[in-house]
């Protein structure tokens, strides 16, 4: 089958001048008025979220237009949206209003404090909790890959920090984060999840940051290891990728192919690895758990997916968004590169405001449409988040593949309906 999928991409607010974050404050009111963006948890970051989309093409619309949009509202503070996983200067970021940011910030103290990271986060849908835990079990393996083709945060707190995505490394301070072991079934995963939240360490089910997750609110399987991507292109190239990933991952189960039983340990290795260096080193092998070079691990990945990319008529735009990526380096290259052309941090901040702002250009739709920085009033709200709790899974068993999801709605929620 051909998945729909959704991209969550997450911003920072920067001022374009000086290159530092700024908080939206009072425009935060306005998120509304602009299609598919919200707010976070702090007010340096906005999020955009596009429809569930079958085509490309219509995925790099939406990303494209999701980015201007961003743009237009920090515009109202005099700011932009960069596409920067983690901020390249030092900040003292400010808490989001409500009562769970002030909850989040009481509860982890400095984790929370000093926690200001923007992640792409990819949705794909499933037809059941049973098809997302196996689906969850057999692309565990490959997470590190994907974290590493999108690497896009090597400078932290004023300095270059060495890693290509260091967001993994100041993310993973939260007590939920990381792979998970092989689950087996939907009936383990959500005892898993049980279990976690009867710790009372987390605060509820949306401060479970695992890798890999089911979606709570929709029919999904949610992949979070990407960092934002500086080039709109890669962003795409994550969606493909996820939703190759699952499809494969879906009929290796129908066809009882086991999970590849990779400890987890070796998974945190493996990610460290990706974060560390991306694709400017050698890549952890999935399968053997030795050190590769990257375009060897990346052959591989495309390797294990291309059956259903050929079959989905999408494996020329993966194969050229792949080396693309391989040929101008990924975002962290990109602001090296960005940082020694311009002799310090706030020109290359910049750049990457421009970068940003450049519309995915390998797939196109044949429209782009977008909301225009001064085109603010009287446009259609959109809700980013559907507030209907997500169906309670079925029988521990699961059903047969192929037949009709178990909650009997189908894929019917994903219908109009943001991710």
């Amino acid at each position: 089958m051909t998945r729909r999928v959704g991209v969550e991409e997450e911003f920072l607010i920067v001022d374009p001048a000086a290159g530092h974050p700024v908080a939206l404050g009072e425009v935060l009111q306005r998120v509304a008025e602009f299609p598919n963006l919200s707010s976070e948890m702090k007010q340096e970051q906005i999020e955009t979220c596009t429809l569930p989309r079958l085509a490309l093409a219509d995925i790099a619309q939406d990303i494209t237009a999701g980015r201007r949009n961003a743009d237009a509202l920090a515009r109202l503070a005099g700011a932009r949206a960069a596409a920067l996983a983690t901020s390249p200067l030092p900040v003292d970021s400010t808490v989001a209003p409500g009562e769970r940011c002030g909850r989040l910030m009481e509860r982890y103290g400095l984790t929370a404090v000093e926690q200001l990271t923007c992640g792409c986060h990819v949705h794909v849908e499933i037809e059941s909790d049973e098809e997302g835990a196996a689906i969850l079990d057999r692309i565990r393996i490959w997470l590190p890959v994907l974290q590493a083709i999108a690497s896009n945060s090597p400078f932290w707190n004023g300095a270059d920090s060495g890693f290509a995505g260091y967001r993994s490394q100041a993310w993973n301070r939260w007590p939920t984060t990381g792979p998970n072991e092989i689950f087996g079934s939907a009936a383990a995963y959500h005892s898993h999840v049980r279990q976690i939240l009867g710790s009372g360490v987390p605060l509820d089910r949306a401060s479970l940051y695992f890798d890999a997750r089911l979606s709570d609110h929709h029919p999904t399987v949610e992949v979070r290891v990407a960092d934002v991507c500086l080039f709109a292109d890669d962003a795409v190239l994550m969606a493909a990728l996820v939703r190759a990933l699952a499809e494969t991952a879906a009929r290796q189960w129908c066809e009882g192919v086991s999970p590849v039983p990779v400890p987890t340990a070796q998974l945190r290795l493996a990610s460290w690895q990706a974060s560390r260096f991306g694709l400017e080193s050698n890549l952890i092998d999935p399968m053997a758990g030795e050190p590769r070079p990257a375009s060897d691990v990346l052959a591989a990945l495309l390797h294990h997916v291309r059956p259903v990319l050929v079959e989905q008529d999408e494996l020329e735009t993966v194969e050229l968004l792949l080396f693309q990526v391989m040929a101008r380096g990924t975002g962290a290259v990109a602001q090296r590169r960005a940082f020694a052309y311009a002799g310090g941090l706030p020109g290359m901040v910049a750049q990457t405001i421009e970068t940003t702002a450049l519309p995915a250009s390998a797939v196109r739709g044949r429209h782009d449409q977008v909301l225009e920085p001064d085109q603010t009033a009287g446009s259609t709200p959109a809700s980013v988040k559907d507030p209907a709790a997500r169906p309670a899974s079925g029988p521990a068993t699961g059903p047969v593949c192929g037949q009709p999801p178990e909650h009997g709605t189908g894929t019917a929620l994903l219908d109009n309906q943001t991710l």
